[in-house]
């Protein structure tokens, strides 16, 4: 098969399986990744993919896929962020951190809060109040709209008073 077509039948099925994805269609979406990345294997199908197994607690798969992510795009930040997510899930926060971190540095990453908020849970959790307040106060200065940092800052603020 030629290439174009590849990646053409790559991102329809991509598309359908986030169109399944949002729409609560979980298994039918984990099909539709895979079919993706057996077209094209991306950084992106891959990341979404392990976000898929996360929502079944499948977070080791999820880990796996994010991994197979990084190596295919060492700058795309999403799989970076999901790895450290679902570390904190395992409870493993110290490997966690590592990869929040690389989150932080990514050169293509939007969301560039979510790896802060995700430091400061595990701070939160690790009872280091300070760091999570500077970590969560770090999220909002990206997104001051980002309502779960700013709860999640009065709460600690709260507790500390």
């Amino acid at each position: 098969m030629e290439a174009n077509n590849k990646i053409s039948f790559a991102s329809e099925y991509f598309n359908k399986a986030y169109d399944l994805h949002l729409k609560g269609k979980i298994d039918d979406a984990i099909k539709n990744y895979k079919m993706s990345i057996k077209y094209y294997p991306t950084a992106k199908a891959h990341t979404y993919l392990g976000w898929a197994y996360s929502l079944h607690g499948k977070y080791e798969d999820a880990i796996e896929e994010c991994e197979i992510a990084v190596e295919l795009d060492t700058d795309y930040g999403n799989p970076y962020n999901d790895i450290g997510s679902y570390l904190i899930n395992l409870g493993r926060f110290d490997e966690a951190i590592i990869w929040l971190e690389k989150a932080s540095e990514a050169e293509d990453y939007e969301p560039r809060h979510y790896p802060h908020f995700n430091l400061g849970r595990i701070y939160e959790k690790k009872g280091d109040w300070v760091t999570a307040m500077k970590y969560y106060e770090d999220a909002l200065n990206i997104n001051p709209d980002y309502d779960i940092a700013k709860s999640a800052l009065l709460r600690l603020t709260a507790l500390m008073n």
